[in-house]
C-alpha cells in the first residue's frame, strides 16, 4: 500500500510511514488483520503463535477501543493480531525488516512460528529482524500484545480508572500507529544521525550499519552521500573501508542558496534531501532516502534563538486525539489538515503533549514549517521500576526525533506527574535531573525542560503554567520579574516555579500552558464537558477572553512565548480551537490576526 498525501502540487510525494528514511522494496501492513483477546492467558501455552483462534478481524492501526471498530472491546488487556503476507520475487530471500512505529504496550512479534522479538514501551518505534528460508513465499506475523494500563508504565493521557476523568481520556491497546516491511540484503544502513552546523556550514552524519559478522572483515564496504538542495547536487562524498559505526563531516556550504546556506525556518522551510548508498565491491547493497534541516536552537540571555535570530514562539497544545480513533490520525491527510489549521491560525509551533507524533506527522512538519516540542508520557507511580521504563523508552524517543529539523525542545516531565512529592523530594529531583542530562548526552543540539510547569529542576528554560481565567490576574501575577521567577506566581496552581533547592538563573521564560476557555455550540459537550474557570455564555465572551489572555501574554516583556491550550476539543474537555471532529470553532483570519498582534518574524514582501 502505498500513502500519497495531497500536498501542493511540488511537494507531492508517496513515501513510507517513515519519509526520513525510506527505501523503495517496501509493503505497509496496516489493514484488516485477524484478532482475538486473550483473557485467560492461554494462547502461549497453547502456541497461538502458529495459528490464533478465528474469533473476529481489526483494522490496524485501530485500536479495540475506537468507535471506528466492531470490536470495541474496551476490558481486553492482553490480544493477539495475524496476517499473512505473499512475497514478490523481489523480496524473496531478502532479509526482512519489520517496522512497528507505536505499540502499546508489551510486545512479542513471531513470523512463521518463530519469536523474534520484543519491545516494551507504548509511544516508540522497534523493528524486528526474519530472515527466510529458501522456500518460504509467505511470512505468517503474530504479535501478541499486553498492556493493563498500569500507572508506573508511561501512558500520557490514558485514564487508567474505569472511566474518564478530569483531562484523562479512552485508553490504548495494542498497535495504534503504522506498520510496515522492508526488505535488505545482509549489508544494510541500520539509522543514521544527522547533526546539523550552521556556524561552520557542516553536517555531521553518524551511521550505524549492520554487515554479517562472518563477511565483515572479507569485504570493503563504502558509503556514498549525495546531497541535494531544490534538486541540485551540493556534495557527493564517498566514505571506503567504514566500520558499523561511521562519523562524517559533509560540507554544505554553496553557492546555490542566497547566504550560502538554506536555513529552515517556519516562514522558510528549506529542506537537503540525502541519499545513502552502501556498497560491496561495487555492488549496490542498500539505498536510503533522507532530508535534514539545517537549522539551530540556542539562548541568549532571556530569549531562545532560531539560526542565531531572536525566535518567538507561538505555539498550540496538541493532545493528538481524534472523535472515532483516539490517538490515531483517521488517515494520514487529517495530520495535513492539522498542520495546516494550525499554520493558518497564525501559531509558527505545535507541543505534542503527552503522546508522541508518526514520522508522517514529523515529516510535515519539517516539509511545511512548524516547530515542534517533543514530550515523554507521564508515569504516575514513581519506583525503581518506572524510572527503568521511563529510561528506555525515552531514549527511544529522543533517537525517533533527532533527524527532525522542527523538534527544537524535549520536555521530560510535565506538572510533577510521576513525581508527585519533587518540591522536596531529593531522589525525585535526582531522576528528573539524571533524564535532563542523558538527554545532552544523546542529543546537545536542543534545549531541554526538566519538570514543565512548575517545582523545575535542572532545566533549559523557566516553563509556567497558568489557567488564571482574568487577564489583568495574568498582567499582575508577571509585572514583576524578581518576583514571579522564585516564586508561585499562578493562582490556579499555586505551585513554586522552582523545587528546593533550585532557583530561577536568568533561563529563558515562557507561558507553556494557559488560556483553556471553554466553548461548544454542540448542547451535550455543552453539558457534559469543561474548560478552565467559568463557561463564557457565548462564542463572542469567549473569543473575548481568550483574545484578552493572549494579548496580555504576549504584551509581556518577560515572555519569549507561549503555548495556548489547545488544538482541539478532546472528549470530555471543550476547551479547543477546533472542535472535536477537528473543525474550526473561530474564523482562522480572526485568530491570525491575534497572533500577529505583536511579534511577527521577518520582512514581508509584497
Amino acid at each position: 500500500m502505498k500513502c500519497e498525501i495531497d500536498l501542493p502540487q511540488k511537494m507531492k510525494q508517496t513515501f513510507s510511514p517513515n519519509p526520513q528514511f525510506q527505501r523503495n522494496n517496501w509493503i505497509e501492513l496496516d489493514g484488516y488483520w485477524n484478532f482475538t483477546t486473550d483473557p485467560e492467558d492461554e494462547g502461549i501455552d497453547q502456541r497461538w503463535f502458529e495459528r490464533i483462534p478465528l474469533s473476529g478481524r481489526i483494522h490496524v492501526p485501530f485500536v479495540q477501543e475506537s468507535k471506528s471498530q466492531t470490536t470495541n472491546m474496551e476490558n481486553a488487556p492482553i490480544i493477539w493480531y495475524e496476517r499473512e503476507v505473499d512475497l514478490e520475487d523481489t523480496q524473496k530471500n531478502k532479509r526482512v525488516l519489520l517496522h512497528f512505529e507505536a505499540v502499546d504496550y508489551r510486545t512479542i512479534v513471531w513470523i512463521n512460528g518463530m519469536q523474534v522479538g520484543v519491545h516494551e514501551g507504548g509511544h516508540t518505534p522497534f523493528t524486528v529482524t526474519y530472515k527466510p528460508r529458501t522456500n518460504e513465499e509467505t511470512l505468517k506475523v503474530t504479535v501478541r500484545v499486553e498492556d493493563f494500563n498500569r500507572t508506573d508504565q508511561p501512558i500520557g493521557k490514558q485514564s487508567w480508572k474505569d472511566s474518564n476523568f478530569l483531562c484523562w481520556y479512552s485508553r490504548t491497546t495494542g498497535i495504534w500507529q503504522s506498520l510496515w516491511m522492508e526488505f535488505v540484503s545482509d549489508f544494510y544502513l541500520e539509522r543514521v544521525q544527522m547533526t546539523p552546523d550552521i556556524d561552520r556550514g557542516q553536517l555531521i552524519v553518524e551511521s550505524f550499519c549492520h554487515f554479517p559478522r562472518s563477511l565483515a572483515n572479507q569485504e570493503r564496504v563504502a558509503l556514498t552521500m549525495k546531497v541535494y538542495l531544490r534538486d541540485t547536487l551540493i556534495t557527493d562524498v564517498t566514505v571506503k573501508n567504514i566500520q558499523d559505526y561511521t562519523k562524517t563531516t559533509l560540507c554544505i556550504d554553496s553557492d546555490l542558496p542566497d547566504f550560502r546556506i538554506a536555513y529552515w525556518t517556519p516562514e522558510s522551510p528549506e529542506l537537503y534531501d540525502i541519499v545513502f548508498t552502501l556498497e560491496t565491491n561495487e555492488s549496490v547493497k542498500d539505498q536510503v532516502q533522507s532530508y535534514f534541516g539545517m537549522r539551530s536552537i540556542s539562548t541568549e540571555a532571556n530569549e531562545i534563538l532560531l539560526n542565531n535570530e531572536k525566535f518567538y514562539q507561538k505555539l498550540i497544545l496538541d493532545q493528538g486525539y481524534y472523535k472515532e480513533t483516539l490517538m490515531t490520525a483517521p488517515h494520514p491527510q487529517a495530520e495535513l489538515e492539522d498542520i495546516q489549521k494550525i499554520k493558518a491560525m497564525g501559531f509558527n509551533g505545535v507541543r505534542k503533549h503527552q503522546t508522541v507524533g508518526t514520522h508522517r506527522y514529523l515529516y510535515l512538519c519539517d516539509k511545511l514549517g512548524l516547530v515542534t516540542w517533543a514530550e515523554m508520557p507521564s508515569f504516575y507511580k514513581f519506583h525503581s521500576g518506572s524510572i527503568g521504563r521511563a529510561y528506555a523508552e525515552w531514549q527511544e524517543i529522543v533517537q525517533k526525533h533527532y533527524n527532525h529539523p522542527s523538534t527544537i525542545i524535549y520536555t521530560l516531565m510535565n506538572e510533577s506527574w510521576g513525581v508527585n512529592e519533587i518540591y522536596a523530594n531529593k531522589q525525585q529531583q535526582h531522576f528528573v535531573d539524571s533524564l535532563y542530562s542523558l538527554t545532552k548526552s544523546m542529543d546537545p543540539t536542543r534545549l531541554v525542560v526538566g519538570n514543565d510547569g512548575w517545582e523545575h529542576t535542572n532545566t533549559d528554560i523557566l516553563t509556567i503554567h497558568d489557567y488564571n481565567q482574568k487577564a489583568e490576574q495574568i498582567k499582575e501575577a508577571y509585572d514583576s520579574k524578581d518576583s514571579f521567577v522564585n516564586g508561585a506566581p499562578s493562582k490556579t496552581s499555586n505551585k513554586y516555579t522552582y523545587a528546593q533547592g533550585y532557583e530561577y538563573e536568568g533561563q529563558p521564560i515562557l507561558l507553556s500552558e494557559f488560556g483553556g476557555v471553554a466553548y461548544t455550540e454542540n448542547v451535550l459537550s455543552e453539558e457534559n464537558g469543561w474548560g478552565y474557570g467559568d463557561r463564557p455564555d457565548s462564542k463572542e465572551q469567549a473569543w473575548e477572553r481568550m483574545s484578552a489572555l493572549i494579548k496580555a501574554v504576549m504584551e509581556n516583556e518577560h515572555f519569549c512565548g507561549f503555548c495556548y491550550t489547545q488544538l482541539s476539543d478532546v472528549e470530555q474537555e471543550v476547551n479547543g480551537l477546533l472542535t472535536h471532529d477537528h473543525e474550526y470553532k473561530f474564523d482562522p483570519d480572526e485568530v491570525k490576526k491575534l497572533m500577529n498582534h505583536k511579534h511577527t518574524r521577518g520582512f514581508i514582501f509584497e
